[in-house]
């Protein structure tokens, strides 16, 4: 009897460690094979993750996104989502998942209301079924429910898309770039919203190009031209960056840039808000802040810590 109690807690051990999502070898090209869009992706998300997908327009988010929801075929590589192959289990995957693509998708000429009744009536429930799951986010919604969709501003727009993605209680929500050409404060309203959907079990697979977003998911993958860069937590990404990292800046910055890229001392330099950016060559020299704090006027120099993007730009620059 202990032995089989055992047994059982092994098994409950290795299921809550297991993948929501596995990805292996995934492919994809466009143009008859002359685009690659995704190139040899590997990747593991853990069921009840919030995992970000980071990386700019045109990294091949999308193109990944769909091939886990079953709406495009891999050239090859293989895939599972909830334990279901994205090649041979289609419906299983498509009535066990939430998806919210990019583009707002919901029907513009229905209301609010009659979008969730629709999309519930799709998946074989009710609102009433799962209205605790939504309740949060529809709250916002009710005094717009006879309104139609098309109507909606961007935030009330996005809230929508994702208790229609919700209505039926999916296992893994994907969210495809959610935020975009949406008000900060909007986007900070659904950051927090899926930290209360995370208290579900429910797993939440993101795509994003805002790197400040990356410090809101537990890990996150870094993507650029079809390929992983990265695969970590946000804060082992950031401390990884392995060089010291200083922010630069005086009152003529285009000066001040071209004087740095051709200081021989100066690994990397690129602009980076109101500051440039500078790594140093190993043999990097006191000397470079001397000479620039003497040649250009309100002169900053300063050791910083690095962010994702910076850790993004690096791992770019390794990839050339």
């Amino acid at each position: 009897m202990m032995a089989a109690t055992r047994l059982e807690c092994m098994v409950k051990s290795n299921s809550s460690k297991m993948s929501s999502i596995s990805i292996r070898e995934i492919n994809k090209s466009y143009g008859k094979g002359t685009i690659a869009a995704l190139k040899n992706i590997n990747l593991d998300v853990a069921a009840g993750e919030l995992f970000g997908l980071i990386g700019p327009d045109g990294a091949g988010k999308t193109t990944l996104f769909r091939i886990l929801t079953t709406l495009l075929l891999p050239d090859n590589g293989n895939a599972t989502v909830g334990g279901y192959d994205v090649l041979n289990d289609i419906k299983q995957i498509r009535s066990s998942v939430g998806y919210m693509p990019g583009k707002f998708s919901l029907y513009q000429d229905l209301s609010v209301e009659e979008n969730l009744r629709f999309f519930a009536t799709v998946f074989g429930t009710t609102i009433q079924e799962n209205y605790n799951l939504i309740k949060d986010i529809y709250v916002q919604l009710e005094p717009f429910k006879n309104r139609r969709a098309g109507k909606l501003s961007g935030g009330m727009k996005q809230k929508l898309a994702l208790c229609c993605a919700l209505i039926h209680k999916p296992t893994v929500l994907f969210l495809d770039e959610p935020t975009t050409g949406v008000d900060a404060v909007s986007r900070k309203e659904f950051w927090g919203m899926l930290k209360n959907l995370k208290k579900e079990g429910i797993t939440i697979f993101v795509s994003t190009p805002y790197m400040d977003e990356a410090n809101l998911c537990e890990r996150i993958a870094l993507i650029q031209g079809g390929s992983i860069l990265s695969v970590d937590t946000p804060e082992n990404i950031t401390r990884s960056y392995g060089e010291a990292l200083y922010a630069v800046r005086s009152e003529d910055m285009p000066l001040l840039q071209s004087d740095l890229r051709t200081m021989p001392e100066i690994k990397t330099c690129y602009s980076f808000g109101s500051f440039h950016h500078v790594t140093l060559q190993v043999n990097g020299s006191s000397k470079v802040f001397e000479l620039l704090n003497s040649t250009h006027t309100s002169f900053e120099w300063k050791e910083i810590e690095p962010t994702i993007e910076d850790c993004f730009i690096k791992l770019m620059q390794h990839e050339k």
